[in-house]
């Protein structure tokens, strides 16, 4: 039994879901429009502003793809209703950003500057205050890809165990090592 796959999904008003036969789900909303292809197989309930999603048949294949799915259209909902942002900020001696546009430059400590090309999709703002890290601030209304841009800013600098220097999201405890001692 799928506890994920059986939990509504709850439809704010001025949205619409609609599924195509040939299985691809498009949600509509104010902040725009996401598109999922799911098996044609599944079907969906709309009632009362809730949204079951019913597989099948008991299979072991049906099984498995019952949660991924309905986490997946759960997120689109919440993509273009609310949107979703993501955070991150640089720690470290002489770490600065700068955007012109959706195109990041980054200077990480490397002896050139890094120039990353966000997608059209995401919205890009970079703070740069005195007393303060740098920040980037990364928003869309699609949850995969702003997790997946924001995964690639962070591995151009990870998070190092001893100082804590690098990229990290808003908010992220380092645990840091303890470094050599002398003897």
């Amino acid at each position: 039994m799928s506890r994920i796959g059986n939990a509504l999904i709850e439809i704010p008003s001025g949205l619409s879901i609609d599924m195509s036969p040939g299985g691809l789900v498009t949600v509509k909303g104010p902040k725009g429009e996401l598109q999922q292809e799911i098996d044609p197989d599944f079907k969906m309930n709309i009632e009362d502003g809730n949204m079951t999603l019913v597989r099948p048949t008991e299979q072991k294949r049906h099984k498995a793809l019952h949660g991924l799915y309905r986490s997946l259209i759960n997120n689109m909902v919440i993509g273009v209703s609310e949107g979703y942002k993501i955070e991150l900020e640089l720690v470290g001696v002489g770490y600065r950003v700068a955007n012109t546009g959706n195109l990041i430059e980054l200077t990480l400590g490397y002896s050139h500057p890094i120039f990353f090309a966000v997608p059209a999709e995401v919205k890009v703002t970079t703070a740069m205050e005195k007393g303060k890290n740098p920040a980037i601030t990364l928003e869309s209304n699609d949850k995969q890809l702003v997790g997946q841009v924001a995964a690639k800013i962070r591995a151009f600098r990870k998070v190092e165990p001893y100082k804590g220097k690098g990229v990290r999201f808003k908010g992220e405890e380092v645990r840091k090592k303890a470094g050599k001692t002398a003897g």
